[in-house]
């Protein structure tokens, strides 16, 4: 923890225009309540999971536990898990179509839930993977406004086999034309780059807890 704090740190220093803060999100996916409990006692508060239902599992004892504890979904979700994931999550990185926000927008009349949302832009345009694509962006974000949900920013995750810097840049580019101030980008590969394309959250699992069995 203190050594990926310390790159943050020294990533921001390096940087020309770093966000305001970087805030480093401890990836927990696969990771027993033990290794949480560890990054907990070492000062962390900002978690990721990819999983409802395996956050569900983890985090509401803990979050009664530690009550500044703070959860962000990072994977992709289902409107059937829109419920769950309002009553779990501080934030939801993973907007990425109208059906979505309709759902979200209903949950929030009906029960008063609604957490923090970053839009996924697919900014690779991999078919397999989640996001919108970046043509269709600037129409989500109107519709997402129109509905009055809480939009903070943008998320990506760019292809592995690319330069992440051109997907970042354009992630920034992106959100400044659309008046979004946070930026969720950057990984365990990335993040020190991510930083100097204005990351207000990274997304670090591997670096912190090590490598994790595919699931």
């Amino acid at each position: 923890m203190a050594a990926i704090l310390a790159r943050i740190d020294a990533a921001r220093k390096a940087a020309i225009a770093p966000a305001p803060q970087t805030r480093l999100v401890a990836v927990s996916k696969t990771v027993a309540e033990e290794g949480i409990l560890e990054a907990l006692a070492a000062g962390q508060r900002l978690f990721g999971e990819n999983r409802v239902q395996e956050a569900q599992a983890k985090f509401p004892q803990l979050k009664k536990q530690f009550p500044d504890l703070e959860l962000h979904l990072i994977g992709r979700l289902q409107t059937n898990k829109v419920k769950e994931a309002a009553a779990l999550f501080d934030a939801i990185e993973t907007l990425d179509r109208v059906k979505l926000a309709d759902a979200l927008a209903a949950e929030r009349d009906k029960s008063g839930n609604c957490p923090r949302l970053f839009i996924q832009v697919n900014t690779g345009e991999e078919p397999q993977k989640a996001g919108v694509l970046p043509g269709d962006a600037a129409g989500l974000i109107a519709h997402v406004r129109k509905l009055a949900l809480p939009l903070m920013g943008l998320m990506c995750i760019p292809p592995l086999e690319d330069d992440a810097a051109p997907h970042f840049a354009f992630l920034a580019k992106l959100a400044k034309e659309n008046a979004l101030s946070e930026l969720s980008m950057g990984m365990s590969g990335d993040f020190e780059m991510a930083i100097r394309f204005g990351a207000s959250y990274v997304r670090v699992g591997s670096a912190i807890f090590g490598a994790r069995a595919r699931v």
